[in-house]
């Protein structure tokens, strides 16, 4: 996958796959159900880590964008660049990070800064405002070099108007919908793999956290019973 081809695919009114991975096992599963794009989000910190918001540092997501990219063979890699970070620390996540484009969240100057540094962005951007005002800011995000947008909260009337306005394309995290070219959501989300699953009655594809929970107690109950362990190869 290319970002000429995910320009294809919007042309074509076929919908975009993305999904947001943290480590090299996610994204070698990812890649294997043939998303295409995986993109590296700083929400690591928050969700994985138990970090403050904002907290992650360059060198910490040049570790998470390392581990993805060894596991991706197929979809392109995005990988977010921390707040206040210049071109300088794009480049070294494409350079050293393997990332294939660069996704942050900031002005037209801020994208046309990376962008001439050479590194294609995936700009973010978010609803709240009156549609022509969100059409307005996606087409300078477009014109200051932007590859790709993720309209976060974008509803359906905003979500189809920029979708309309723009030639790059529009893809939806929080909020995002059928409206838009594509989806953006946390492989671990979409998993249930977080610890908050456990009480939860959100549906979602899986809910690996209450499958882990019953498998470790099951292992639990095995040491302690001193019984073979299921899945342990003979000594």
């Amino acid at each position: 996958m290319n970002l000429a081809g995910l320009q294809q695919m919007k042309r074509e009114g076929k919908k975009i796959v993305a999904v947001v991975a943290w480590d090299y096992q996610i994204a070698q599963i990812a890649d294997r159900a043939g998303v295409d794009l995986v993109s590296v989000g700083d929400s690591v910190g928050v969700n994985l880590w138990g970090q403050q918001e904002g907290e992650i540092t360059l060198d910490e997501m040049l570790i998470v964008c390392k581990a993805v990219r060894r596991g991706v063979k197929r979809a392109l890699v995005s990988c977010d660049l921390p707040l206040l970070q210049s071109a300088g620390a794009a480049v070294r996540l494409v350079k050293e990070g393997g990332a294939d484009l660069v996704k942050l969240n900031g002005t037209p100057e801020a994208v046309r800064a990376v962008v001439n540094a050479g590194i294609p962005v995936f700009a973010e951007f978010h609803g709240g405002e009156a549609t022509p005002k969100l059409v307005e800011q996606a087409k300078r995000l477009e014109d200051a070099g932007a590859a790709l947008l993720d309209f976060r909260h974008s509803g359906p009337e905003a979500g189809a108007a920029v979708v309309r306005a723009v030639s790059i394309p529009v893809l939806g995290g929080l909020g995002g919908g059928p409206w838009l070219d594509g989806r953006i959501r946390m492989a671990h989300a979409a998993i249930g793999y977080a610890a908050s699953n456990l009480n939860s009655n959100i549906e979602n594809y899986a809910n690996v956290a209450q499958i882990t929970l019953k498998a470790i107690t099951a292992y639990a109950e095995d040491v302690r019973a001193g019984r073979h362990l299921k899945g342990q190869r003979p000594a």
